[in-house]
């Protein structure tokens, strides 16, 4: 029932202009705070050194860590007990020796700790040289 029979009704309309707004201080905002990284344009100059051999020959320990894990100090297995006894182990094969090369050969398969376990062992025993063997993927 129409009791208002003279006026005519009014039609809703949408405001865009709040709208509009609303979304430029978003848009703002998403751009402020956003960081592009690009990678692929950064310089980097890598510094330079020259140096001629040492005379000092220093003694290398190889240590090498299997997949499962089994440990070994210049190919003599060794059983892993606690990274205090490896560090020992490593003070065994380095004799007199005050700065050996600590060389980890390990296998691509082996778990990420033993590794880790290896590196403790070497900084508990004093030794920072340490170097990790790799090889070339088969053509």
């Amino acid at each position: 029932m129409n009791f208002q029979r003279g006026r005519s009704r009014e039609e809703p309309e949408i405001n865009l202009i709040a709208l509009i707004d609303v979304l430029l201080v978003i848009l703002i905002f998403l751009m402020v705070t956003t960081s592009y990284a690009k990678f692929a344009e950064l310089q980097i100059n890598l510094p330079e050194a020259g140096g001629e051999e040492s005379n000092t020959k220093n003694k290398v320990i190889n240590i090498t860590v299997d997949a499962s894990e089994h440990y070994g100090i210049n190919s003599h297995g060794i059983p892993f007990t606690g990274v205090e006894a490896l560090a020992s182990a490593m003070k065994d094969a380095a004799g007199d020796q005050t700065d050996p090369v600590i060389v980890i050969n390990a296998d691509a398969k082996a778990p990420h700790q033993s590794v880790i376990n290896v590196m403790e062992a070497a900084r508990r025993a004093g030794y920072g040289r340490i170097t990790f063997t790799t090889q070339n993927p088969p053509k």
